[in-house]
């Protein structure tokens, strides 16, 4: 009975611990399925349809040659860290994922990225630029470029496009991704040889009122105004900068790229430019081929949520493959490994985990968006 009871002991021990191959692929997504952001992630949910419905059309994935069921678990995380937490731990000790993809932003990444790093889960994250989110650690990878590079994208286009020398800054002290783009955009201006003449900042995204902020950069020398907020602030922060007789120049990033943009500012977008991950315009043949596949699927263009999204699932289920397992371990080495053409571009990670990629810049015109120019690493 002894030898029995040993037996049955380690069999328990060899199935709780995964050494048995799992019957199906589970991969979490975390998006702000509801909330002020829920338009980005709408977007992120078009572009996994997408990618899910070209990769896997009978919702399955081949593992070590052996054809298992792909499910697809949705967490609304609302944009907010707690919830995104509370997302992560529930995906990893409720449902067991193999993976996880998303969060969007890079307060609420930075929120989730622990919790997966410490259980040994690989994720993909989408679009939070902040670099600190691959720091913390090695199962943590991202779709988009990040801060310092986006950062100085704009402040090159500010000091060489625009031919300014004087900019001022709105953004929101409450948000990681606000911050980072504020402060490697002022730090690459300066090393260009402008001067950020006004800062200005607000706390948090529940703020509706700005014309003191406009006031005093009314009242400064400023030639450009840098924005690096998202859609739903900046789209309220155009009208009211135009209210205020501001007629500077607005550039931004990529927490502009969305059409509900131009329903919040009511034509104040007219001219604004800002970096991006995708232009629809894009010309390659992987950039055409998803751009088409995407408009007939949903009568629209995509952004950079997307486009993104897309990209991450791809990412995901390609390294999965690639590994022939569901060990966390063999799915980051996998990752870390990913080569793919994608409609972004060729996708490859760096030592950091952040993909070598480039950044678009496109401007509003009649209410839409048309293409600048492709900013390099």
């Amino acid at each position: 009975m002894r030898k029995f009871l040993v037996v049955v002991g380690i069999i328990a021990v060899f199935l709780c611990s995964g050494a048995f191959a799992a019957d199906e692929v589970r991969i979490g997504i975390v998006l702000p399925i509801s909330g002020q952001a829920a338009m980005y992630g709408a977007y992120c949910k078009t572009g996994i349809e997408l990618a899910l419905k070209e990769l896997a059309p009978d919702n399955t994935i081949t593992v070590g040659g052996k054809k298992l069921p792909l499910t697809i678990i949705y967490e609304d995380n609302e944009n907010k860290p707690e919830i995104t937490a509370n997302a992560y731990r529930k995906l990893i000790d409720q449902d067991e994922v193999t993976a996880i993809i998303g969060p969007e932003s890079s307060s609420t990444a930075l929120a989730g990225a622990p919790i997966a790093q410490s259980s040994g889960i690989p994720v993909v994250t989408i679009f939070p630029t902040n670099p600190k989110v691959t720091q913390v650690g090695d199962y943590i990878f991202r779709a988009c470029f990040i801060d310092p590079f986006q950062g100085a994208v704009m402040a090159k286009y500010a000091y060489n496009d625009l031919k300014v020398t004087k900019a001022a800054v709105l953004y929101n002290n409450g948000n990681d991704f606000s911050k980072g783009l504020t402060e490697f955009f002022t730090k690459t201006f300066a090393e260009l040889g402008g001067k950020v003449v006004i800062t200005e900042a607000y706390g948090g995204s529940d703020i509706r009122d700005f014309n003191a902020q406009f006031n005093n950069i009314k009242a400064s020398d400023a030639q450009v105004l840098f924005m690096p907020n998202t859609y739903f602030e900046s789209g309220l922060q155009m009208q009211q900068a135009r209210s205020a007789g501001i007629t500077l120049p607005l550039i931004g990033g990529d927490g502009w790229d969305t059409p509900d943009l131009v329903t919040i500012s009511n034509g104040s977008e007219e001219g604004a430019a800002y970096s991006c991950a995708f232009s629809h315009e894009a010309t390659t043949p992987q950039a055409q081929k998803f751009v088409q596949a995407y408009r007939a699927a949903y009568n629209d263009v995509p952004n950079s949520n997307a486009v993104l999204s897309y990209e991450s699932l791809s990412i995901v289920y390609r390294a999965i493959e690639a590994a022939g397992s569901l060990d966390g371990a063999a799915i980051r080495d996998a990752i870390a490994k990913t080569k793919l053409e994608l409609p972004s571009g060729v996708i490859e990670f760096d030592s950091d985990r952040n993909p070598k990629k480039p950044a678009v810049i496109v401007m509003y015109k009649g209410g839409k968006t048309s293409y600048v120019t492709t900013v390099n690493p």
